[in-house]
């Protein structure tokens, strides 16, 4: 599994509550698809810096949803450019299941 962490520097910060709207409405394009396990929605405590993190079944999948039209979404919807991070997630401690995922190689 990979986990990609997703940031943008907003222009003007963002309150909580229009943060929660904002987000709340572009869940539906997230919630089929391909490789996506979950996806946290992020805002820093300042409202200046938003994003996401994901979690994918492959760093493939990962990329192929992060092409030019999705670029472009988050460039139209928030006025800046994001920054992808990707990480391995060899282990998840999910405590709301009680549960522990090893992703061996």
């Amino acid at each position: 599994m990979i986990t990609s962490i997703v940031n943008f520097t907003l222009p003007l910060a963002v309150t909580l509550e229009k943060a929660t709207e904002l987000f709340e409405n572009g869940t539906d394009n997230y919630r089929t698809v391909p490789g996506l396990i979950r996806k946290y929605y992020l805002l820093s405590n300042d409202g200046r810096t938003a994003g996401g993190v994901y979690l994918w079944e492959s760093q493939e999948k990962a990329a192929d949803f992060y092409n030019q039209e999705w670029f472009q979404l988050i460039e139209d919807k928030y006025h800046c450019k994001p920054i992808i991070s990707y990480f391995q997630t060899p282990v998840i401690v999910d405590n709301l299941a009680g549960t522990l995922i090893v992703n061996r190689p």
